[in-house]
Formats: C-alpha cells, sequence, structure tokens
C-alpha cells in the first residue's frame, strides 16, 4: 500500500514539474518570437513569415533551456545573494555570458524532471520490487539535480589550474613590459593580447582586467576584482603587490620579478611532493602485478621439480 502511494507521488510529481516546465518554454519561445518580430522591425526587413516548420537545433534547444532559466530567475525564487553566489562560481569556472546562471538554472531543473522518468520508463517492468524503483527514482533525481554542480566544480577546477600554470609566464612577460616603460595598464593588455595563445585562461583574465581599467578610474579596486573573479590565492597575492606598488610608488619590475620566482619555486615543491608520494602509490600496483610475476620466475622451477618428485 505504502510503495504504491510513493509511486503514484513520485508520478504526479514529475507530471507536475513537466507541465512547469512546458509553460516556461512556451513563455520563453513567445518571448523569442517577439524579440525577433522587434529585430526585424529595427532592421526594416518585416515581410510574410514562412510556413515552413524550422528543425531544432542544439543552438535552439540551449536558447529554450536559458528562457526556461530566465523565467525562474525572474519568478523570484532564487534570492539575489544566490544568484550572485551562482554566477561568481561561474566565473570561477571560466563560464561567462549574460545567460550562464539561467542555463545552470534551468539545466538543473531538467535534469531533475528528466531523469527519473527515463528511469521510470526504463525499469518499470525490470526491476518488481516498488521500494527499489523507487529508490532508484529519487536517486535519478537527486542526481540530475547535483550533476551540474560536479560539472561546473570539474571545470573551476581545470579553470584555475590553467590559471596557476600560466601565471609565472605571464608575470614574466609584465617585468619585461614594465622595464621596457610601459605602465600597469598598458602593460596588463600587452600580455593578455600576447600571452592568449600560450596561455588563454590567463589571457582572457587579464584581457577582462584591461577592459575594467578602461570604465574605473579605482585601478585597485579593479585589481582586488581580478583576485575576486578567479579565487586564487596566487592572483590575490599578485593583485596585492599591484595594488601596494600603485599606492606606494615602489619599483613594478622588482616586484613581479620576485614574485614570479615564488610561485615557481611553489610549482617545483608541488612536482617534488608529488613526486615524494610515488613509492607510496605505488606500492600497491607492485603487490598486485610485479610480486606474483617475481614468485612465479623465481619459485615456478622449484615448484615444478617438487611436483614431479611427488609424482615419482
Amino acid at each position: 500500500m505504502i510503495p504504491q502511494f510513493v509511486v503514484s507521488l513520485g508520478v504526479g510529481a514529475s507530471l507536475v514539474m513537466l507541465g512547469a516546465g512546458a509553460l516556461l518554454m512556451r513563455y520563453a519561445a513567445r518571448q523569442r518570437r517577439v524579440d525577433a518580430r522587434l529585430e526585424q522591425a529595427r532592421a526594416g526587413h518585416i515581410g510574410a513569415a514562412a510556413s515552413t516548420a524550422t528543425v531544432a537545433s542544439p543552438r535552439q534547444a540551449l536558447k529554450m533551456i536559458a528562457g526556461m532559466g530566465q523565467g525562474i530567475l525572474r519568478s523570484g525564487i532564487l534570492s539575489s545573494q544566490t544568484v550572485d553566489s551562482l554566477q561568481q562560481s561561474l566565473y570561477r569556472a571560466g563560464i561567462r555570458g549574460g545567460n550562464a546562471v539561467a542555463v545552470f538554472v534551468a539545466a538543473k531543473i531538467v535534469l531533475a524532471v528528466v531523469l527519473p522518468v527515463a528511469v521510470f520508463l526504463l525499469l518499470h517492468n525490470a526491476i518488481a520490487n516498488p521500494i527499489m524503483r523507487n529508490v532508484l527514482l529519487a536517486g535519478a533525481a537527486v542526481g540530475g539535480l547535483l550533476a551540474p554542480d560536479y560539472v561546473v566544480s570539474a571545470l573551476r577546477k581545470r579553470y584555475q589550474a590553467a590559471i596557476a600554470d600560466g601565471l609565472p609566464d605571464a608575470l614574466d612577460m609584465l617585468v619585461m613590459c614594465a622595464e621596457s616603460g610601459l605602465s600597469l595598464e598598458p602593460a596588463i593588455q600587452r600580455v593578455g593580447t600576447e600571452i592568449q595563445s600560450a596561455h588563454p585562461a590567463v589571457g582572457t583574465e587579464l584581457l577582462i582586467t584591461s577592459s575594467e581599467f578602461q570604465i574605473s578610474s579605482d585601478s585597485s579596486a579593479v585589481l582586488y576584482s581580478l583576485g575576486e573573479r578567479t579565487g586564487l590565492a596566487e592572483v590575490k597575492r599578485v593583485v596585492a603587490t599591484l595594488a601596494q606598488t600603485l599606492q606606494y610608488g615602489t619599483p613594478l619590475a622588482e616586484a613581479l620579478r620576485v614574485l614570479s620566482a615564488e610561485l615557481r619555486q611553489e610549482i617545483l615543491t608541488r612536482f617534488e611532493e608529488r613526486a615524494a608520494r610515488l613509492p607510496v602509490l605505488l606500492t600497491l600496483p607492485m603487490i598486485l602485478f610485479i610480486l606474483p610475476s617475481l614468485f612465479m620466475v623465481v619459485g615456478g622451477p622449484a615448484m615444478l621439480q617438487a611436483v614431479r618428485l611427488f609424482k615419482h
């Protein structure tokens, strides 16, 4: 009695969420049609609309998901602090754009609804135990809700690692620019342009900082924004040094040279720590794969000789 009620409740909740998603997608489609007509009116190309059916593309699907997310954000379900936290987390993962937060929120909702429905359709007849089926449905819903978080977390770690790897090279280039007579703002713009091919993550962050320098007159605030946007301790150290250099007028090239040497030493220390852990990590593979082969090679002939003697 109870498992059947739980199944009915889960199916009903899924249908309600699907209905809400359909309404949001319909609202987003209508909003897109209105925007398209406005764009046609601005361009002066208003004409009779063709009656041919359009083929859905991944880009259109992404727009639909973004429209759904925009509807959720406009509804006020999420607070402004939560939206800002999500936006900062996406920035630290290298994901930027006006619809990034909307796509992220809509992806969580869509996966939380689609995965349980797919599991229910696939395993409805395969699993006879209703309790196990309900557990799988709940696990699929939770997994769909948390999957975007894991993806963003993995992207953030990879993006921050790319910034940390390219930061010493960027500091060396900043030293050369400072010694050639460039001030901080044009030096950051030049380094961001030149390092883009070798370290795209560092180049992107420096170019964003250069654009913020052109907008804002507070150089310290722009530098601290770079540290908060990346979320890396190394970048925050560089930002603090640059801010002190601008405030007290200390030589820029010397400070950057010292920072670059320190960062390279820290990278070398991390490599040495990884190398020191290799003997411990290799213990289990040696026990499983190397030692049995060694025992067979060393003790195999003796065992064969002992078997031959026992037979005789």
